[in-house]
């Protein structure tokens, strides 16, 4: 997350995360899963005064969210291991954003090890059984029907809306009558002008909502 996001609803995806909550507490027992939150853009507020705002916004959203009976007592970290890192801007610190890059990569490259990102091995699926697992875990998240997953379709909702409307952008812009009318608009008034022009948008128009 951006470090001027923390504290905040959508921008630092709490809602994401309060589901991520209930999903694993419906799905599995107690594990250690890691969750590692990258902070973008470190301000020079030092992380040690970072971190406890993050950690303190983490546990309100464990103890708001409803648990199953046998769960009702059982602290977050029971259940995962929070890990919180930050990284230095982009454009102001070019190098000291590579080294700290670099060194989280070898994190994840190494995340087996004893310590590792991976945290409690237990029940590790093969790779053998990966597909048929997430299929019983997403058939066991639709069919619980009380979860709290509207922020998270709204979230995948915009982004696929997004990208269909940067490939119907993308096609006017290549479209033949598109520039046909650009040229003849350069010479002057154009007969017919509002028809042809809505002509050639409602047809992305219309194409663009069959898809959403």
């Amino acid at each position: 997350m951006w470090c001027h996001d923390i504290g905040r609803e959508q921008a630092a995806n709490k809602p994401l995360l309060k589901t991520v909550f209930q999903v694993m507490m419906r799905l599995f027992s107690p594990r250690k899963t890691t969750l590692l939150f990258v902070i973008r853009d470190k301000t020079k507020t030092p992380l040690e005064v970072l971190e406890p705002i993050l950690r303190e916004d983490i546990q309100k959203i464990w103890d708001s969210v409803p648990k199953p009976p046998k769960y009702k007592v059982t602290p977050l970290s029971d259940f995962f291991n929070v890990e919180i890192t930050a990284l230095s801007s982009y454009e102001e610190k070019e190098e000291l954003f590579k080294e700290q890059v670099a060194f989280l990569r070898q994190r994840f490259f190494h995340s087996i090890v004893p310590g590792g990102l991976a945290g409690d091995r237990r029940a590790v699926v093969p790779a053998s059984g990966f597909p048929f697992s997430i299929q019983q875990i997403w058939k066991i998240i639709k069919e619980n029907k009380d979860l709290d997953l509207p922020a998270h379709k709204v979230m995948v909702a915009t982004v696929r809306c997004e990208e269909i409307a940067k490939e119907k952008v993308d096609h006017l812009t290549n479209d033949e009558d598109w520039h046909e009318l650009e040229k003849e608009v350069q010479s002057g008034p154009i007969p017919g002008f509002g028809k042809k022009l809505s002509t050639i948008l409602d047809t992305y128009f219309s194409s663009c909502r069959m898809q959403l």
